[in-house]
């Protein structure tokens, strides 16, 4: 077959080809969204490809929303799968070399212009709120067109929406716990440690602040519990790659941070500012304390 002999109907080859290649960013972008996971993105495009290719474009109205709706079932279907077979959350690399820096690539935000922190808290979500949310608040389509897709009417769909949204970004109490000067302490705290700006580091912690970490998130033989802002800050620094990585969320309804490279989380700050100063911090890196943490977004 030349590639300009129709495989079915009228389109030939090269024009199904343009066609998927020129939707092909918004549904890897959709893809990723809704799993979380670059190669998982990847494989479900190359199953819809293959749908596509299979198909009688002829019969398909619109081709972009076709794509769309095939994508976001093939997604649906792999997240309703991961529920059924949960797997155990293993550290990332870095995990094992916790006083080295993340990798570079992990130093500027997800592919797709997705934060870490929103991948984090989307993977909290049960599969059919996260794909109305998704659908829905991220990529303006209408309940509608979502209902169908997780057997809904648009009236229960839209309630499903509501609730994933009230899970990702949280109501006006939560986001009234993060007063805008304790945001802005804790920014300047991540960028310092960053930086490996110990001074900087020193200037936002209170003289007797206090870090409690667990075990999971200490190199070999550091402390769990550290007192002083020298001390403090010398071991947040000595760990600067985490914190380049770090993105500012609400934990249990308070200023905080996390450490997802890829969007996996790994490490939980929980913050107490006091007068414009840390006066304490955790460092949560215990699976089952991460687990039961409420974590939502914060408004940039």
């Amino acid at each position: 077959m030349t590639d300009e002999t129709p495989a079915t109907g009228g389109i030939s080859p090269s024009e199904r080809d343009a066609m998927f290649r020129r939707a092909r960013p918004q549904l890897r972008s959709l893809a990723h969204r809704l799993l979380g996971s670059a190669a998982d993105a990847d494989d479900m495009l190359q199953e819809a490809w293959i749908r596509l290719d299979r198909s009688d474009i002829d019969t398909i109205d619109n081709v972009d929303a076709w794509l769309r709706t095939v994508v976001t079932r093939l997604c649906l279907d792999e997240l309703r799968s991961r529920r059924r077979r949960p797997v155990a959350a293993e550290p990332p690399a870095e995990a094992a070399t916790a006083g080295e820096s993340v990798a570079p690539e992990e130093t500027a935000i997800v592919a797709d212009s997705v934060t870490r922190a929103m991948l984090v808290v989307l993977d909290r979500l049960e599969p059919d709120e996260r794909i109305a949310f998704v659908l829905h608040d991220l990529f303006a389509v209408p309940f509608a067109d979502i209902g169908p897709i997780v057997d809904r009417s648009p009236a229960t769909t839209k309630k499903l929406a509501s609730r994933a949204r009230s899970k990702v970004r949280g109501g006006p109490a939560g986001r009234a716990a993060a007063d805008h000067r304790s945001r802005a302490v804790v920014e300047r705290f991540l960028s310092a440690a960053g930086r490996g700006d110990l001074a900087g580091v020193v200037a936002v912690l209170a003289p007797d602040v206090v870090r409690r970490s667990d075990v999971q998130a200490l190199p070999p033989g550091a402390a769990a519990l550290v007192r002083g802002a020298d001390a403090v800050a010398r071991g947040t620094v000595a760990l600067a790659g985490r914190s380049e990585i770090a993105e500012v969320v609400l934990v249990d309804g308070s200023i905080g941070a996390i450490v997802a490279p890829a969007g996996r989380l790994w490490i939980a700050l929980r913050f107490e500012v006091v007068e414009d100063r840390i006066a304490a911090y955790d460092v949560i890196a215990d699976p089952a304390r991460l687990a039961a943490l409420e974590l939502r977004v914060l408004d940039p």
